[in-house]
């Protein structure tokens, strides 16, 4: 199972691909979309559309895991991360991708255990979890995350369904 995990933003967009391996989960890409903060909101999120199609043909991921829409404080900025978030899930639908959502707390709560953890506690965690080199940027880092909470929450998902328990819907 290969996971793109997305963590949507107009001027940043971190994505990141990570698999499951038998028990290991392992590293395959990670990096920004960076778009011109020249442009107008449409142009930028033309710009993330593009990236993110050259990612999916490049890492040729299956699932799709993004970060959901949080309550910001400031209205104007969580009206342009839907606007991303729109693009993301439409991008990630029109290849075929099985999507699914993870609140920014129960990823943090999932990588780093507990859910107010800081962005640095992120990157740390998932450089030592993923063995990188060194900590991926912050959009980077929090679309590993996500990639890495989908993938945790499958695995448990699957050893429930092998013992016999229910089958979660919506898990692979």
């Amino acid at each position: 199972m290969r996971v793109l995990g997305i963590d949507p933003g107009t001027r940043h967009l971190g994505w990141g691909v990570v698999e499951r391996v038998g028990t290991r989960l392992v590293h395959i890409a990670h990096g920004v979309i960076d778009t011109d903060t020249d442009y107008g909101l449409a142009a930028r999120l033309v710009e993330i559309d593009d990236g993110l199609e050259k990612v999916i043909g490049e890492y040729k991921p299956t699932i799709g895991a993004v970060e959901s829409l949080f309550f910001a404080k400031d209205a104007q900025s969580a009206a342009k991360l839907g606007h991303a978030r729109g693009v993301v899930l439409l991008r990630l639908t029109r290849a075929g991708l099985i999507l699914h959502e993870y609140s920014p707390a129960l990823v943090k709560r999932t990588v780093v255990g507990r859910g107010a953890a800081e962005k640095k506690q992120v990157a740390l965690v998932v450089t030592a979890l993923l063995r990188l080199g060194s900590p991926p940027k912050s959009d980077a880092a929090d679309a590993l995350a996500i990639a890495v909470t989908h993938l945790q929450a499958a695995g448990y998902h699957a050893a429930v369904h092998a013992a016999g328990g229910p089958k979660i819907r919506g898990t692979t």
